[in-house]
């Protein structure tokens, strides 16, 4: 599919992923890039979802909208997530084949894999077991829009794809404390640990799950990339193919923060999935993505980015008056 001259609706576009998404799209000279903001289009309820297709009429569909967050928000509000989530993903996904949209991308999840999958993961062991438990609900729900894609392009012709990004980082990343994932979190608390000169910080678990992350750009040109040049029923990992303990994160993270203090391990808390690395060869083969930020630079640059944001913040109101 030729981006360039198309009408494009990107659910989630003002999110963290999809603002850097859209951003893209602009420069590849899309004749429009519709944003439903949930102010005015609430995904979860199916008028809404209709007149978001009534006012973009899109040709391509990119579905990122999702109710997200690290493992304390996935275990403080599992049903939520389950339930946000599949009705997001199930509405738009129908409408969208009853507005006869030409591509539909949908993205998934990483928690979807079983807990226990083999490392790297391979797109084909996706059913071979269940979630793990902290993030099942948001995982199963996401999978669920696979099962959906494939029975309507089987039943409808639908041309549908869904991909598997992993955790994504960046700049422009979530950093709320009550619902951010690991980089931002132990970002924002290592950096307020410097400024209020405490000497310890507290990280769940006990550093020895393993993670695979890719830099929100490199998600961006998989995502494109699959627009213009995949059409097949198989789901499709985007990543990078690195596996870092959380651990070793930390370190990392403290030693490009300035913080000098002890990591304190909080063993009571859940690790979540022991490990995740995926298997990235299909993507490779079949739209020829592979990620090209090496991992402590796009840390360097999140980490940079971070506290530019919290210095621009600070002299705002001293700005102001």
């Amino acid at each position: 599919m030729e981006i360039e001259g198309k009408r494009v609706a990107v659910t989630g576009g003002a999110g963290f992923l999809g603002r850097h998404l859209v951003a893209r799209l602009r420069t590849m000279g899309c004749a429009e890039v519709f944003v439903p903001r949930i102010e005015e289009f609430d995904l979860t309820r199916a008028e809404s979802v209709e007149r978001m297709f009534e006012a973009a009429r899109p040709e391509l569909l990119i579905h990122a909208a999702a109710v997200v967050g690290g493992i304390g928000a996935n275990r403080g509000q599992p049903g939520r997530f389950f339930y946000e989530n599949a009705l997001m993903g199930i509405q738009v996904i129908d409408t969208a084949r009853q507005h006869g949209v030409a591509k539909t991308v949908v993205l998934g999840t990483i928690c979807a894999y079983p807990k226990h999958t083999p490392v790297p993961f391979r797109e084909e062991d996706l059913w071979s077991g269940y979630p793990e438990e902290t993030n099942a609900p948001y995982g199963i729900a996401k999978k669920a829009l696979l099962v959906q894609c494939q029975a309507y392009r089987e039943q409808y012709g639908m041309n549908a794809v869904y991909l598997l990004p992993v955790n994504l980082y960046g700049p422009g990343d979530n950093f709320d404390p009550e619902s951010s994932h690991v980089i931002p979190a132990l970002i924002r608390k290592c950096v307020e640990a410097v400024e209020q000169g405490r000497d310890e910080i507290l990280v769940w678990g006990d550093g020895t799950p393993t993670r695979e992350f890719l830099y929100v750009a490199d998600a961006v040109e998989g995502i494109v990339a699959a627009a213009q040049r995949y059409d097949k029923p198989e789901p499709v990992n985007l990543g990078s193919g690195m596996e870092i303990s959380i651990r070793e994160l930390a370190e990392k993270i403290a030693a490009l923060t300035g913080f000098r203090g002890r990591l304190v391990w909080d063993t009571s808390k859940p690790n979540g999935q022991p490990r995740r690395c995926l298997d990235v060869s299909r993507a490779e083969r079949e739209f020829g993505f592979r990620a090209r930020m090496p991992f402590d630079e796009g840390l360097r640059a999140t980490v940079g980015w971070y506290l530019s944001e919290r210095k621009r913040r600070a002299d705002a109101p001293a700005a102001g008056r």
